[in-house]
């Protein structure tokens, strides 16, 4: 089956322009001719009104129609004013119509054909009426003598032929004008055609439609957050998503967009990036930079955005309780190594001794249990204090909850509380992971009447001033291996509660992180 192809857009543009351009060109070289025509019509009354009110005048005329045989003087004079004129007849006339001169000498002292009634009253003839000569245009006035006596009238033509001949000299130019200005129409719509041609890459409007329509429905549908980007940095479409992933509002242009700080240095490289995480509001994003090219030409760049916030939190309860089996795996072991001792002093028979040793141990379980416990009210926050207590033993660190620790009522979400104290906790433990003892790290959580205080301090390598002021940017880690997200993500929550956070050198050494989160209704 044939299929059959649509004009593009800029064809169809094209013919109408040409249409468009041959029917104004047309209806003006129309309005042009007949205004010619009219304007030569007038022209010859003018020429013959002038020439006929010249021979009036003349004192020859007056002094002819006073003698016996005016045809003698005046048709010689009448010939010589009409070629040299141009005119087509020149014939003066007594009153009663009797013609003293004609261009054809057998019609002279014949009676005139045509109006003469406002000339005999002084007035001025002027006519298109057919004669002798045909269809002409004529104009008849009388001829006074000095007393103002009416002796005579004169009436001058021009036949339409002559007019018509006259006009048809014009044509030539009027037809150039007409031919010139259809090409330069014409190459004027070509190259308009030509450039949206281009632009629209040949497309008709039915592909276009549908092309919107299909692009319109993926941007809505796909749930990865897309920005596109022109060559001048300006956000020129973002979908919904994407809107909802960067938390803007729906009813903002996307010129008028505030988008996070992290995206907006992204985009302003505007170089390729992969798989790069960024921060917006509460999300921890990941995102993909490409930039667009079409035949050589740069277009801008493309971001897409995905949320891997929930996944990322995931990942970390996933790293914790991948920890805290190790440290459980490697507690029963110790256990079973203890309960052996154990065992094998009742064997011995020195009971008093095992029983000390196995109540030991259990004291100082309970010990840790207890300090954590009566701190710190929330339990999921307890929790995980336990947990990186044991995390912290197996990696030979020492985590000790400062006795000045108090939450009864945080009065804020435990999501937040664990972020801060989970991400606080890991770095510190990282930082003081393979150095010389003692290996400790220190967790102050205090609730003041206005704000919950996390400290965390460790034995580590300390900070510079200026790693004390990056500590809090993404990207910024001392890890080997890392994404620096833990303080950026520590940041993030302490300004959404517009808290404070901050980072220093302990004065014996080690680092210091302190995040002040204001509580609700201080």
């Amino acid at each position: 089956m044939a299929i059959i192809r649509r004009w593009s857009i800029a064809r169809e543009l094209f013919v109408l322009q040409v249409l468009v351009v041959t029917l104004l060109v047309t209806a003006g070289t129309v309005g042009t001719v007949a205004l010619a025509a009219q304007d030569a019509q007038h022209a010859a009354v003018e020429e013959v009104t002038a020439v006929a009110e010249t021979i009036a005048h003349s004192p020859l005329v007056v002094a002819a129609l006073r003698a016996e045989d005016p045809t003698t003087v005046l048709q010689p004079y009448a010939e010589s004013v009409r070629v040299a004129t141009g005119t087509d007849f020149i014939v003066v006339m007594a009153p009663d119509r009797t013609r003293f001169t004609h261009p054809n000498p057998e019609l002279i002292d014949g009676p005139f054909v045509g109006s003469i009634d406002a000339a005999l009253h002084g007035g001025v003839v002027v006519e298109t009426t057919t004669g002798s000569l045909g269809r002409s245009v004529r104009t008849v006035v009388p001829v006074r003598d000095q007393a103002g006596a009416i002796t005579g009238l004169v009436s001058v033509g021009i036949t339409t032929d002559e007019i018509n001949r006259r006009l048809r000299h014009q044509l030539p130019a009027v037809l150039l004008a007409t031919v010139l200005a259809l090409a330069l129409a014409g190459l004027g719509a070509w190259l308009l055609s030509n450039r949206l041609r281009r632009q629209t890459h040949g497309l008709g409007p039915a592909e276009m439609r549908r092309m919107y329509e299909y692009y319109d429905a993926v941007l809505h549908s796909v749930r990865e957050g897309l920005l596109v980007v022109d060559r001048d940095g300006r956000v020129a479409l973002i979908n919904d998503e994407g809107r909802r992933l960067l938390g803007l509002p729906d009813d903002v242009p996307v010129s008028a967009l505030a988008l996070p700080a992290e995206v907006s240095d992204l985009l302003t490289a505007a170089q390729p990036a992969a798989d790069v995480p960024v921060l917006a509001g509460d999300r921890v994003l990941v995102a993909n930079q490409r930039v667009t090219r079409f035949e050589g030409r740069t277009l801008g760049t493309v971001l897409t955005l995905r949320d891997h916030t929930e996944l990322r939190a995931l990942a970390g309860e996933l790293d914790s309780v991948r920890g805290l089996t190790e440290a459980l795996r490697a507690q029963a072991h110790e256990a079973a190594n203890r309960l052996h001792t154990v065992l094998t002093m009742v064997e011995l028979g020195r009971a008093d001794e095992a029983v000390r040793l196995a109540t030991a141990e259990l004291e100082l379980a309970q010990q840790l249990t207890d300090q954590v416990v009566g701190a710190v009210a929330e339990p999921a926050l307890a929790a995980l204090l336990l947990g990186k207590s044991a995390q912290a033993a197996e990696r030979g660190v020492e985590l000790l909850v400062d006795p000045e620790s108090r939450l009864d009522d945080p009065r804020l979400p435990s999501r937040d509380l664990l972020t801060v104290v989970g991400n606080l906790v890991d770095n510190a433990l990282e930082a003081v992971a393979g150095r010389p003892a003692p290996r400790r790290v220190t967790v102050l959580i205090t609730e003041e009447p206005s704000e919950v205080l996390v400290r965390v301090s460790d034995t580590g390598p300390g900070m510079t001033d200026d790693e004390a002021a990056a500590a809090f940017r993404r990207g910024w880690t001392t890890k080997r291996e890392g994404r620096g997200l833990g303080l950026a993500l520590v940041r993030q929550v302490a300004e959404r509660h517009n808290g404070t956070a901050s980072a220093a050198s302990g004065p014996g050494g080690g680092a210091i992180i302190t995040v002040r989160l204001p509580v609700a209704g201080s």
